[in-house]
């Protein structure tokens, strides 16, 4: 089956959120098996075009209705500003339909907001922009002794993120993913997390590992 990564895409949606995900995802450029890349696919609500935060025009190419879950693909949540709004609530049942196969899931920011307020992490260990936050946006969010204060959670197939924590976003959902050798990901992480040029030579030296 064909590796796609889906990404729900609205007006307002916070551009940066996913960018080093599908660099390296659509990419592979690091990947063990760099000839197996992921390829992208925009859903929307609708397949009416949106205008992102930072002003670029994007066009969905299917609606949430047209996924079709398995564990080769990936669902990509980023963050906007109309997550609580009432007309997502048919997106975010999608959603809870999608967690039930297994399917991975990755939701940073107000992405996360949706969920709580759906009660998608009432029961399960996550994170967010804040816990504060949460309680206070969220009516049907009773989740608080599950919320965890570090930049990003992994809990089964679902993975939560902060909106200021892009780079552990896409660090965990490659390592759940298994798409990088432990040793580049590793050295991918710190390279973006340190600004330490070192890493980018263990990265690469990591690249050969098997060959």
């Amino acid at each position: 089956m064909t590796r796609l990564l889906y990404l729900y895409v609205q007006d307002t949606m916070a551009d940066w959120e996913p960018a080093y995900l599908l660099a390296e995802l659509i990419s592979g450029r690091f990947f063990e098996h760099p000839d197996q890349p992921y390829q992208l696919r925009l859903c929307g609500r609708t397949c009416d075009p949106i205008t992102t935060m930072g002003g670029i025009r994007l066009i969905p190419e299917m609606t949430m209705d047209d996924i079709e879950p398995s564990s080769e693909r990936v669902l990509i949540l980023p963050g906007a500003m109309t997550w609580l709004d009432p007309v997502q609530e048919p997106i975010l049942e999608r959603v809870r339909g999608f967690l039930e196969t297994g399917m991975v899931i990755g939701a940073i920011c107000g992405a996360t907001m949706g969920l709580a307020n759906t009660g998608l992490l009432n029961n399960r260990p996550h994170t967010s922009n804040d816990l504060a936050v949460l309680k206070q946006f969220c009516p049907n969010y009773t989740g608080e002794e599950y919320y965890v204060s570090t930049p990003a959670v992994v809990d089964g197939n679902l993975i939560t993120a902060g909106g200021f924590a892009a780079v552990d976003f896409t660090y965990e959902v490659m390592k759940k993913l298994n798409v990088m050798r432990e040793a580049s990901l590793e050295a991918w992480y710190h390279l973006y997390l340190t600004k330490k040029p070192e890493y980018f030579y263990q990265m690469m030296e990591s690249l050969g590992e098997g060959k």
